[in-house]
């Protein structure tokens, strides 16, 4: 049985991840592919091909992307390369405090330059990264002309 799991599943946006694909046969070649939805609508795509290694697991860390939105070993390429999938949208997190980014992993069989709705993936896992950690206190600044925010530890 195919399994993705991200680690740890909860982190900081910040903070590096260990993304890894378990239970593919020996040499398989596999789309990993990370998504997620701003708080606009808007999606975020990333892609990346990997042959598994001779025990049927793939990890970005480890091994090296034969393509998709980036070629080689970058352990965290599937977070640092999502690109909009309307041209001209930037990433913005408004709600810092309040909820994280909910990044969906899929692992699919074989190369998918494309996925649709009928594609079913061979596992898929969610990892949440928040920009603000527990107990910090968000402090607006509003002083003349200038506009901020003061974070303040626990």
């Amino acid at each position: 049985m195919v399994e993705v799991t991200v680690t740890p599943q909860s982190s900081l946006a910040d903070r590096p991840v260990q993304v890894q694909v378990r239970g593919l046969s020996p040499s398989q070649l596999v789309t990993l592919r990370a998504s997620l939805t701003d708080e606009h609508g808007q999606c975020f795509q990333s892609r990346a091909f990997f042959h598994a290694d001779g025990t049927g697991e793939v990890d970005p860390g480890r091994h090296a992307a034969t393509g998709g939105s980036y070629a080689g070993v970058w352990p965290m390429g599937l977070f640092w390369f999502l690109q909009p999938d309307t041209l001209f949208r930037r990433l913005v997190k408004r709600d810092v405090a309040g909820s994280p980014f909910l990044v969906r992993l899929e692992v699919f069989d074989g190369l998918r330059l494309v996925t649709g709705p009928q594609d079913q993936p061979l596992a898929s896992c969610e990892a949440q990264r928040w920009y603000v950690g527990p107990g910090v206190q968000r402090v607006p600044i509003r002083e003349g002309r200038v506009r901020g925010a003061l974070f303040l530890p626990p």
